[in-house]
């Protein structure tokens, strides 16, 4: 049977088994895929912003005009196909493994346990998952930073590749592991704990669990808490973001261990800077984009025929 055919049959209500964390996977690489995918316009910008504020001083608008006029519309899309590949795979091990590991947990703890200590499972599943997804998101992140901070630098993802590995070997694409361990994995726990909590607190307002609401209900819980989640995850993560941006920028922070270059940046940029140099616009586009995530996921879900788990309460019954 195609693969197709098999991850689009129903899966058996509460029945989390190996098609279910495949179709958990699949719809986490498809949601990362597509938001990250569309947002890369604001992303190069933002990342310009983070490289060169002397320039890029604008804002967000006006860091797409200096873009556009300098670089021309196409400049925007810079990037795209590292992006895109890179956050299919990220999503697949990110999405899935924090299915597989909080409903793993419920299993060992059992359900009123896993209820009281609902947000540790969250924080420990995204942190988990985050780690493995990163391994295989660094090499193409370094590629597309490269790309975007110097557009001459390669003509699409696979010769941006072979350029790196030429000039740098293996460890070129994984010199920025650090920052984007401290980037994501905090990221990844605030999104899910947050957005958790979020879904919780409206669900409880409206006195009703998911599976007494209209598919286009929970939807919208998805993307009010994925708003929120989003927004929260953004501000705790952007100081890595930055550092990272900036560290895989050819001769920055100057020569040495990523380490010794990483602390380099830091001083050149000050505390404040790091903090604050390019936040609107990264709040304005992990605000969206998780939102995204979390209602495509949703909506990829349902089409595959799984119902998505959610903590459940047994005292409440």
């Amino acid at each position: 049977m195609p693969i197709g055919s098999v991850l689009v049959a129903p899966s058996p209500k509460k029945n989390y088994d190996l098609m279910y964390y495949l179709k958990g996977a699949a719809a986490g690489g498809i949601c990362c895929s597509v938001t990250h995918g569309a947002l890369t316009p604001v992303d190069v910008v933002k990342t310009r912003v983070q490289l060169d504020p002397i320039k890029y001083n604008k804002g967000l608008i006006g860091g797409f005009r200096q873009v556009i006029a300098e670089e021309g519309v196409m400049a925007l899309s810079t990037g795209f196909g590292a992006t895109a590949s890179g956050y299919f795979v990220q999503g697949w091990f990110k999405f899935g493994g924090v299915e597989l590991f909080k409903i793993k947990a419920v299993e060992s703890l059992g359900e009123e346990k896993a209820w009281e200590n609902k947000t540790n499972i969250y924080l420990a599943s995204a942190a988990v998952a985050e780690f493995i997804a990163d391994i295989f998101l660094c090499p193409l992140e370094a590629v597309r930073i490269r790309a975007v901070s110097d557009p001459e630098f390669c003509d699409g993802l696979a010769d941006g590749f072979g350029k790196m590995l030429k000039q740098e070997g293996i460890g070129g694409f994984y010199s920025g592991f650090g920052p984007i361990l401290f980037k994501q994995i905090p990221y990844t726990m605030a999104k899910f704990a947050v957005q958790g909590a979020a879904a919780d607190a409206i669900y409880g307002s409206m006195g009703k669990a998911p599976s007494e609401l209209s598919s286009g209900t929970n939807l919208g819980v998805s993307l009010t808490s994925g708003v929120i989640a989003g927004v929260a995850a953004a501000i705790i993560s952007h100081p890595a973001d930055t550092l990272l941006s900036k560290v895989n920028k050819a001769g920055a922070g100057g020569d040495g261990s990523t380490v010794s270059r990483l602390i380099n940046i830091a001083k050149e940029t000050g505390f404040v800077k790091l903090c604050t140099v390019g936040l609107l616009p990264r709040c304005v586009m992990i605000g969206t984009l998780t939102a995204g995530q979390f209602g495509i996921f949703d909506t990829v879900m349902n089409a595959l025929g799984a119902s998505k788990f959610h903590f459940h309460n047994p005292n409440a019954e």
